[in-house]
């Protein structure tokens, strides 16, 4: 099948590259040419795990292109799939100026039946809004060309999303006549074999789908962090906390690990825009603006630990930080708790050792040259004369480190663990001072 691709952002590069690796001819559009030049190299922008492979092993193919060309974009894809950006507007909602421009690009050029396929995260109503304006401009062409438009949002994991997009647990299709419906089941058949996973709505319900599960989720995040702060203060054990509800096949074990808070692009981003749509038909969303300030406090938890533990004197001290990344296998560090508290360190003085498997040069595009940060090639240098170690990202390279090598390196043997990787009891025979989530401190 021929296939167009607006955008060549995460969602973009992962649709286009996955769409052509079971045999359909996608191109890939970007107002970008820098960028598409780069791409059509291999050389890929963002780090996701094999992605990178599976694009330059497509371009060979001759089966996946990237262009800055929009009307070879329109006229090549009978699906034309929209995966720009919706960055939040000056109010948090979602701005959909670039959905709205691809729409009207493609009315403007579209010369035969097109689906117009938004994959972007986008407010209820959008898809309305993008069949609106392409008809307006059809009608002021003069042209009677058939149209549909789909909501058929992404649920892509930054760190698996080709195992996501390959094996996926649902493919929501939102439209409003069945010929859409059957026509997107032909297109998700190679991702469709051993069950239906297409679950077709109207296209309101499919877009307040995307936000309703990540809200879902960042919910079940910040619930168990607001319950780790009380557990600390009970005496209690989160993480035997955590294996007990865990158990439980009502609540299950996903999400439900104590942390430093959610970043990355989607959580943040989304529940703010489904704040916005809740504010805009008159609905005060009082849980979605508890778990954003939940989520907000969490990652001030390790500085607080920090200021605390060195009585207030944090200026000349030096940290050493295990992990940038809002998570592990991604170099993203939007909004990630590592930006929080590099931040917070700095503004007191602080100089900042950092090392992290994937995220170093974003770090460093992020921040630039400075002198209170250093950006470490192994784990072991970020631990080169230190007061304390702070692990903000659970890579497995942080799992099972050589206790007697930090122990040696660092000024002196506390380490602050956001992610709850080591064993309260160990640390303390080890002889560290070790401080966790929603768990007792245990002193040297």
């Amino acid at each position: 099948m021929n296939i167009t691709v607006f955008g060549t952002g995460y969602v973009g590069l992962v649709s286009g590259a996955c769409l052509a690796e079971v045999g359909n001819d996608v191109v890939c559009v970007d107002i970008d040419d820098t960028k598409v030049v780069q791409l059509n190299q291999g050389h890929i922008p963002i780090y996701e795990p094999g992605l990178d492979e599976l694009i330059t092993k497509n371009i060979k193919a001759g089966r996946l292109l990237f262009t800055t060309d929009f009307k070879l974009g329109i006229d090549h894809g009978l699906f034309q799939l929209v995966a720009v950006g919706t960055p939040p507007d000056e109010t948090g909602a979602a701005d959909i100026r670039q959905v709205i421009s691809v729409a009207e690009t493609v009315a403007t050029h579209m010369n035969e039946y097109k689906i117009v396929v938004n994959k972007s995260t986008v407010p209820v109503g959008t898809a309305e809004r993008v069949y609106s304006h392409i008809d307006k401009i059809l009608n002021e062409r003069g042209v009677d060309i058939d149209f549909d438009v789909v909501s058929n949002p992404e649920f892509l994991k930054e760190g698996a999303a080709i195992e996501d997009f390959m094996r996926p647990d649902r493919i929501i299709v939102g439209t409003d006549n069945i010929r859409t419906t059957e026509l997107l089941k032909i297109l998700y058949a190679p991702f469709n074999r051993s069950h239906d996973r297409v679950i077709a709505m109207d296209t309101r319900s499919a877009e307040l789908t995307k936000y309703a599960a990540n809200a879902i989720l960042a919910t079940k995040i910040s619930f168990m962090n607001e319950l780790s702060n009380i557990a600390e203060r009970t005496g209690a054990d989160i993480e035997k906390v955590r294996v007990g509800i865990g158990s439980d096949p009502r609540i299950g074990y996903h999400f439900i690990y104590p942390g430093v808070g959610y970043g990355g692009s989607c959580f943040p981003k989304d529940l703010r825009a489904l704040d916005r749509i809740a504010h805009s038909v008159g609905y005060d969303a009082v849980l979605l603006k508890s778990v954003e300030a939940v989520n907000a406090h969490q990652k001030q938890i390790l500085f607080e630990m920090l200021e605390s533990h060195f009585s207030g004197e944090m200026k000349g001290k030096v940290i050493a930080v295990w992990g940038l990344a809002f998570k592990p296998n991604t170099d993203d560090m939007r909004e990630a708790s590592s930006v929080v508290l590099m931040e917070a360190l700095w503004k007191n003085g602080t100089i900042v050792r950092a090392y992290d498997p994937k995220a170093m040069n974003e770090a460093h595009r992020i921040y630039g040259h400075r002198d209170d940060l250093v950006l470490c090639e192994r784990p072991e240098d970020a631990l080169d004369g230190a007061d304390a170690l702070v692990v903000l990202t659970e890579w497995n390279v942080f799992r099972s480190p050589d206790f007697n090598v930090i122990k040696m390196k660092l000024k002196n043997p506390v380490v602050f663990d956001g992610r709850n990787l080591y064993s309260p009891p160990q640390m303390k025979s080890m002889g560290f001072t070790y401080y966790s989530i929603g768990r007792a401190p245990v002193h040297s």
